[in-house]
């Protein structure tokens, strides 16, 4: 049974309180930990917002959001009247900081409290936010803020931000998120490397022949058209989610699970990534842009059509194969994919083992496959290793390949937090370790900004792919030139 622990009483401010990621992530997490007791006493949820609304308006929209996004059977009256009680509305434009009477008023007298603001908006408005905490002399000694992805849109960027954060908050007090390090897989997947000794001797080149990690969705970009064309695949997803499973995969094990130690790790591998440039960029990069298709069954428009007929070269799918240059890892590549409008929302790290170096079975009968290990991300979280076993009977050896599969919802038959559930509450209690530090950041936009240079001097194709398709040829095509294929697709 799960031991939640109740968190100290707190303010939290979500800045950007009406838009789709507070209405859809951020309430249904605290609700759930309104359910399980972690929150009480006189803790609140402040939504900010420019918008001139009604705290009751505000609460319907809350309470629309929590049915519609939570499973059927999850919404309690009880619960919900719980949280609804906390919930706390103010008008408050990020841009205009003598302007934030409300605010102030309702953190008036409560200094003592942790207090967190969580910045759900555009990065633009990071700086200005921070930047109106501290002119309304709202920042505390037990303060924190919260920054969403992404973190700009390249190392100057990136850079210039933390700078504007950085002159408010000190750097122990930030917290830059990234909800797939909230996941349970994820954290499962340090439990899985360093508390077996099975793993740890095999995790290495010379045992291990390739790793391949999937990041795919089903869904297009929706309303986010518009900001989604100005930043892209690389920059949306393989800049953070995907470049931390690459780090937590690669890194050696770190001293303690002390924060800073564990982080040191995880920069030490984004150090290590090889720079691509020239040849490399074209031949280890793939872009693709979906365009009609059909998603189980339903037709979708493609990117173009939804973005209303304008021309673009933004990709929505990205394809890398990866180079780490040091002792661990010399010569065994990463293959990294992502992309929207794929056949399911599906995400997995596959860790594929060298083949064994002579077979004493007859081939002509059957192939030895070698080992695989399966990390599920989504949507069944769990792991699955798949070994060589014989088929029961006499008469001889007929061997086929098992799957030796731990499923978490299974195994541990309770509902475990998600992942922003998860990552409030380590924000709520201080704890930095499952956030990206300012160093890990800069380092992903410095390599990251590489390859975006690379396209733009090369003016590297935009491969065209079918919506409800795994992506352009040129994905596959990266990957057969070594001698590999993606693992196969669910």
């Amino acid at each position: 049974m799960a031991n939640f622990i109740p968190a100290d009483e707190f303010d939290l401010v979500i800045f950007g309180g009406t838009g789709d990621l507070a209405l859809r992530k951020l309430l249904p997490a605290l609700y759930h930990r309104v359910g399980d007791g972690q929150i009480t006493g006189d803790s609140r949820i402040i939504a900010a917002s420019r918008r001139d609304v009604a705290r009751d308006d505000y609460l319907q929209s809350v309470e629309q959001a929590l049915r519609s996004n939570l499973p059927d059977g999850e919404f309690r009256e009880e619960q919900w009247s719980n949280l609804r009680s906390r919930i706390h509305y103010a008008r408050c434009d990020a841009t205009a900081p003598d302007d934030w009477g409300a605010l102030v008023g309702l953190l008036d007298g409560r200094h003592d409290l942790v207090r967190v603001a969580y910045l759900a908006t555009a990065p633009a408005l990071f700086g200005p936010v921070a930047q109106g905490l501290s002119q309304n002399g709202l920042i505390t000694p037990s303060s924190r803020i919260v920054l969403e992805k992404p973190l700009g849109r390249d190392f100057e960027s990136a850079r210039r931000i933390n700078d504007q954060v950085g002159q408010c908050f000190a750097e122990n007090q930030i917290f830059r998120i990234d909800h797939y390090l909230g996941k349970e897989t994820v954290q499962n997947l340090l439990a899985l490397r360093f508390a077996n000794s099975l793993f740890e001797p095999l995790w290495r080149r010379g045992a291990i022949d390739h790793v391949q990690i999937t990041v795919a969705e089903d869904l297009g970009v929706g309303g986010r058209v518009e900001f989604y064309d100005r930043i892209g695949a690389l920059r949306d997803m393989v800049q953070n989610h995907l470049m931390q499973l690459v780090c937590l995969v690669a890194m050696e094990a770190p001293s303690s699970l002390h924060h800073d130690a564990v982080r040191d790790e995880k920069i030490k591998v984004l150090r290590a990534l090889r720079p691509m440039k020239g040849e490399q960029i074209r031949s280890n990069t793939v872009r693709g842009q979906y365009r009609a298709g059909a998603i189980n069954g339903a037709a979708v428009k493609g990117y173009l059509e939804e973005l209303g007929g304008a021309d673009s070269k933004t990709e929505t799918f990205v394809a890398l194969k990866l180079e780490i240059d040091n002792w661990r890892w010399s010569n065994t590549p990463f293959y990294v994919r992502t992309g929207k409008r794929l056949p399911a929302k599906h995400s997995e790290i596959v860790i594929q083992f060298q083949n064994v170096p002579h077979s004493i079975f007859p081939e002509q009968r059957f192939e030895i496959q070698s080992n695989r290990l399966i990390i599920r991300l989504q949507p069944d979280e769990g792991v699955e290793l798949s070994v060589m076993a014989k088929e029961p009977g006499p008469g001889g050896f007929d061997l086929r390949p098992v799957a030796l599969d731990l499923s978490f919802a299974e195994a541990f038959g309770i509902r475990y937090p998600d992942a922003y559930e998860r990552l409030l509450m380590e924000v709520l209690r201080g704890n930095p370790a499952l956030f990206m530090r300012r160093d890990e950041v800069e380092a992903a936009w410095y390599w990251i900004d590489s390859i975006i240079a690379g396209w733009e001097e090369t003016n590297h194709k935009v491969e065209s792919y079918v919506a409800g398709s795994w992506g352009p040829a040129g994905a596959a095509s990266m990957l057969d030139r070594d001698g590999h294929t993606w693992q196969p697709e669910v």
